[in-house]
């Protein structure tokens, strides 16, 4: 809950040096909404709702990959610039996995970039942007002030092809980024993730691997 309350409420930016979960958060805070009063940020956060799972290939797939990864952690983002291109071509693609991606929040920037990855409401786009949002992860994230972070992400939005009506609504949406910071909350508790990126292949939790090392063991599930 105390975590909760920094994000919300109260998180700055993590350094880009390290990404384990234990690491502290510091800083006055700013509101999870950055377009939102300081008042309304200290509304008590909402347990979680509804929340899409974002999937990406065959839904009925015997194996299981869930990614979870932070839109603010460097090795996230080399991940998906490298091995997720050859485990997309080779698994996700070719339907032989069921893919998930969940977003782990170590800092109100990471829930920002979720809040407009998520605006279009499709697991399709949601990857398209999350794409977008990874190759431009050392910009944005190092574009300055809060303001100027919403800004860069604004733009990544626009050429998702988002109007700012909708950015505007997402990155309003006060209830929907609490439900999804305790999301995250349960997710990571009952998955044991203490560091991103992990991964949990049909029920076995993996840390940053090599893609090789990654493949051995999606070709042994897929044997089993």
């Amino acid at each position: 809950m105390q975590r909760r309350h920094f994000i919300l409420g109260g998180a700055a930016l993590l350094g880009l040096g390290g990404y384990a979960l234990t690491s502290g958060f510091g800083g006055k805070g700013l509101p999870v909404n950055p377009l939102a009063s300081a008042a309304n940020a200290q509304s008590t956060p909402a347990e979680a709702g509804p929340i899409q799972e974002m999937v990406a290939g065959d839904p009925e797939a015997a194996v299981e990959v869930i990614e979870y990864a932070s839109f603010t952690c460097p090795h996230c983002a080399n991940f998906h610039a490298g091995p997720y291109k050859q485990l997309k071509a080779d698994y996700i693609d070719t339907g032989k996995i069921r893919f998930v991606y969940r977003e782990v929040y170590f800092d109100r920037y990471g829930l920002w970039a979720s809040m407009i990855a998520r605006c279009p409401g499709d697991a399709e786009r949601f990857f398209g942007i999350a794409d977008l949002i990874y190759k431009g992860q050392a910009d944005w994230t190092r574009a300055g002030d809060p303001a100027a972070i919403v800004a860069e992400l604004r733009k990544i939005g626009r050429l998702a092809g988002l109007d700012e009506e909708a950015l505007n609504a997402c990155l309003q949406d006060a209830e929907k980024a609490q439900a999804l910071v305790a999301w995250d909350e349960e997710n990571r508790t009952a998955a044991g993730v203490n560091s991103t990126p992990s991964f949990v292949i049909n029920g076995q939790k993996y840390s940053n691997m090599p893609y090789e090392e990654m493949k051995q063991i999606i070709e042994g599930a897929l044997a089993g």
